[in-house]
């Protein structure tokens, strides 16, 4: 394995993490942000779905943006960008600032998130086995530490710019350091192309798209509900309603780290199907809890299984479309956001109308819905990734030194 590549795992790597640390610092401080800015429970929801709105136009943009210009150019100023506007979220005057602050927020991520994926997939062809996972696992990481300074931050009560402005100030120049060492995959040679002419056909891309949408609606379902559904329905303690997530996230971290040996051993279709059973089975557990322990348990379930659903559907775009994975990868990614804009208001109107353990089985069928379309995840004869890894690495790609 070349040092370019290595440099180049490395410093994407890093980026996956700060982007983890932004987001996190972002969405967990929301009623924080609410009360700086006198936001009305009735508008905050309009505040909270742009971003994601946003981060689809941001991400469809990013696909006609790379046929000009290589994604980590795009990656280079696009999270630089998301990290000022955190910033400028936490230091507006404000709601009309904040407005603009979590508006190109929403665009530099979903420009962020699609190039960034863009160079893992590129980056695993080039090595020729699954290293998709550990990319996420430094997402996850970095969300476990920008939530924890988070907590620092509302612990000491801390005013938002001055929580965001030290993690703003050692992240961006870190990442515009190590993004020197991107590296930027070439397109598949002609006789790997496959079936698929070096074009994206939605067609065969539609069933991953839904599963990225499923593994989202179970993802948006702890991150909105988890707290709530302890404290409300198990009867825990307001503190203990904090924890779920934070397991949520550990375990999530702790399958991705292990993920990749998994896909090497079994192959990537096998991974998913466990994945899809043990979240279903999480859901199962959470929603038929006795209290709150039991369901402590089901929310570390949920993390192990939904952790490895989407690493690999981005990862199986790029195999499916070898000579079209960036925009393959472009039009995936806004599935992430629809999955997100569907399933914390679905389970919310679910159990408001009915009832929250109930509404736990809606992302529980979805995310067994994934089992019809694990064969989309197999590595086929005609594209890299047979045998689930390649012996040496034939293609390095080329550097991004240049501006």
């Amino acid at each position: 394995m070349t040092d370019v590549l290595r440099r180049g795992r490395a410093s994407l790597a890093f980026s996956f993490f700060a982007q983890g640390a932004a987001f996190a610092l972002l969405v967990t401080r929301i009623p924080a942000v609410q009360d700086r800015y006198g936001i009305s429970d009735a508008l905050l929801p309009v505040f909270l779905a742009a971003v994601p709105v946003l981060a689809g136009v941001g991400s469809v943009t990013t696909e006609q943006l790379v046929k000009r210009i290589p994604p980590s150019r795009l990656l280079r100023w696009s999270q630089p960008v998301v990290l000022l506007a955190l910033l400028g979220a936490g230091a507006g005057g404000g709601i009309a600032e904040l407005a603009v602050a979590l508006g190109v927020f929403g665009l530099a991520v979903g420009a962020l998130d699609a190039s960034m994926n863009m160079l893992g997939v590129s980056l695993q062809r080039s090595y020729g086995r699954s290293i998709m996972l550990s990319f996420h696992a430094a997402y996850s990481l970095g969300g476990i530490v920008g939530a924890s300074l988070a907590w620092v931050g509302a612990h000491w009560q801390l005013p938002l710019w001055v929580s965001y402005l030290p993690v703003v100030a050692v992240l961006l120049p870190a990442a515009l350091v190590g993004s020197r060492w991107y590296v930027d995959g070439d397109a598949a040679p002609l006789e790997d192309q496959g079936a698929t002419g070096g074009g994206v056909v939605f067609k065969l891309l539609l069933p991953l798209c839904l599963v990225m949408t499923f593994a989202y609606v179970g993802d948006s379902t702890v991150s909105n509900w988890s707290a709530k559904y302890l404290k409300d329905v198990l009867g825990s303690s307001e503190q203990l309603a904090t924890v779920p997530y934070n397991v949520y996230m550990v375990t999530t971290l702790v399958g991705r780290a292990l993920g990749d040996f998994g896909v090497r051993r079994f192959g990537a279709a096998a991974v998913v199907r466990l994945g899809a059973l043990v979240a279903a089975g999480g859901f199962a557990v959470v929603a038929s809890a006795p209290g709150a322990w039991v369901g402590m348990l089901g929310f570390t379930l949920l993390g192990l299984g939904l952790c490895v659903l989407v690493p690999q559907t981005f990862a199986a775009a790029g195999r499916l479309f070898p000579g079209a994975s960036d925009a393959a990868i472009a039009r995936l990614n806004i599935f992430n956001y629809v999955g997100f804009l569907v399933g914390s208001p679905l389970v919310g109107a679910l159990g408001d109308a009915w009832s929250y353990r109930g509404a736990m089985f809606v992302p529980m069928v979805l995310v067994l819905v994934t089992l019809v379309y694990a064969r989309s995840f197999a590595a086929q004869p005609d594209r890299y990734g047979g045998g689930h890894e390649r012996p040496r690495t034939a293609d390095v790609g080329r550097g991004s030194n240049g501006l």
